[in-house]
């Protein structure tokens, strides 16, 4: 170490790289690093992009998959896939391949490594002559790459939100959804006046599966998201998205329940699959349809068909219908309520319809948010079906919610909002394209969000009504009787003028609502 005449150190703090100059030419460079062996940008690109890992803590036993090669695991996951895109009236599925066709087409004979197609059982159709590509549980970062590449209308907002357009379709559509009429759910099910299940029979269903899955199949490539329901970990339900749309696949990622790399990789079977070909229309001369739309619900299948609209709320809304069907069959209680648990352990819940305020009342920073929208109670406590909140964004500020102000930010899907061109500021207030305008973000996005969503059984019950007609006072005490009594008949108002509270203030249990 040399000095100066001062007596102080020359030897900086943090030592640069050496620089070197070679006698023959001058040339300079730093050999702080080692080169990069990439001999085109392509290699270099490849270099980036690091292999994911499984971050969960693998102990005891590691599944099902954990014996066999990545190769036979993935070979499995295609097969799996295609079985579910299978066509009816061929008995085959699709050649599926992993990746995106705008990149490296993998060959023929690599493919049929993976796959093994099963001979046909009549004339094939074109489809069946190219290969699928499955773009199966993308990041985020990848779906936004995908929906500004293809998506019209996709947009990065000023937040880093994901601004899209749901087409014709601004909010869902109760008239066009059908569900299947057979030997148990003709039993099961309320039917006829009141009722909001409007009967298909299984013909037409299937009619309208093989359109979905024609239409999905002939696409060169699709999304497929392997998801759960419920964060009871007993009541778990493995849900299977497929969709055209990397908006739909973003929006599910946000919505459902996302899992680990370990759960992925032992996901197996899916217990309910939802074939989403909404660019595509039904046809309207098909027996009980009433126009180019049609969301279809067969029970039985455990299936989800969806033709004539990209409003993603229609397969949230679907899988919550099933999880209406499912849970009372092991006497679990699936409510439309939002929840919260306050610092003592104190569980609220409120019901209400779209528009009620159940996202708002649930996202309150002195408590911690379990779900804004879907839930189960059983024995055991509530659980929250979704993991992710669908809040309405029409008049949103960041004083009078600050939370999900907060949490529009990049991963969040912004439904049909107007945005600034230049600047990319959304202006909530425009209803220019509908009032009904939404955020979808994962729940983790609300900083007090208890993971997992679950908690013990709720103190407070909280009925939210759009009362236009003065039935109700402003705010109700109700008996255990009278709570009963208004939870079932389900009152409210069509009209939305002043919002009025009932609460019952004492622990309540799943068989409160049997007896």
């Amino acid at each position: 170490m040399a000095a100066n005449g001062n007596g102080v150190s020359t030897t900086p703090k943090s030592p640069l790289a050496r620089i070197q100059t070679q006698k023959n030419g001058g040339i300079c460079h730093d050999d702080s690093g080692k080169p990069v062996k990439a001999q085109t940008i392509d290699e270099l690109h490849s270099l980036q992009k690091k292999r994911s890992a499984p971050t969960t803590p693998l102990d005891g036993v590691q599944g099902t998959f954990a014996t066999i090669s990545e190769d036979e695991r993935q070979r499995q996951q295609l097969q799996s896939i295609s079985a579910s895109l299978a066509s009816l009236t061929r008995g085959t599925g699709p050649k599926v391949v992993r990746g995106d066709p705008a990149g490296k087409v993998q060959s023929v004979s690599h493919v049929a490594h993976h796959h093994h197609i099963e001979a046909p059982t009549i004339s094939v159709s074109d489809s069946s002559l190219k290969f699928t590509h499955v773009l199966y549980n993308l990041s985020p970062a990848e779906l936004y790459e995908q929906a500004i590449k293809y998506e019209k209308g996709s947009f990065i907002t000023s937040t880093g939100a994901l601004a899209t357009l749901s087409g014709a379709k601004t909010g869902r559509s109760p008239r066009d959804k059908r569900v299947v009429i057979d030997d148990s759910t003709q039993d099961e099910l309320w039917w006829g006046k009141g009722s909001p299940n409007i009967e298909m029979d299984e013909h037409t269903f299937m009619v309208n599966r093989e359109r979905a899955v024609d239409y999905l199949n002939s696409l060169d490539k699709v999304f497929v998201n392997d998801q759960f329901l419920n964060w009871d970990p007993q009541n778990r339900i493995k849900v299977r998205i497929v969709s055209a749309r990397a908006y739909h696949s973003l929006f599910m990622h946000n919505m459902c329940i996302r899992p680990t790399p370990e759960e992925l990789e032992n996901f197996g079977t899916p217990d309910f699959t939802i074939y989403n070909a909404g660019q595509f229309p039904c046809n309207r001369y098909t027996h009980y349809m009433t126009s180019s739309t049609s969301i279809d619900l067969n029970l039985a299948r455990r299936e989800m068909v969806i033709l004539g609209t990209q409003y993603a709320g229609e397969m949230k809304k679907g899988l919550f219908s099933v999880m209406h069907y499912l849970m009372p069959m092991r006497q679990i209680l699936s409510l439309h309520s939002g929840c919260n648990m306050g610092k003592d352990g104190d569980v609220a819940l409120f019901f209400g319809l779209s528009g009620t305020g159940k996202t708002t009342l649930s996202t309150d920073h002195n408590r911690y948010l379990i779900g804004d929208d879907e839930h189960c109670w059983s024995d055991n406590g509530v659980s929250n079906i979704e993991g992710g909140c669908y809040a309405k964004c029409i008049d949103l500020s960041r004083e009078k919610e600050p939370d999900i102000w907060n949490a529009i930010k990049f991963g969040t899907v912004l439904e049909n909002v107007v945005f600034d061109e230049h600047t990319r500021e959304v202006d909530y207030g425009d209803k220019s394209v509908t009032e009904n305008t939404r955020a979808a973000y994962p729940i983790e996005y609300i900083p007090n969000a208890k993971i997992p969503c679950v908690g013990p059984h709720p103190k407070n019950v909280i009925l939210l009504a759009c009362d236009a007609f003065g039935v109700l006072p402003p705010v109700s005490k109700l008996s255990l009787a009278q709570t009963m009594y208004h939870f079932i008949s389900g009152y409210t108002a069509l009209v939305c003028f002043y919002v009025f509270v009932l609460w019952f203030s004492r622990p309540l249990r799943v068989h409160n609502y049997q007896d």
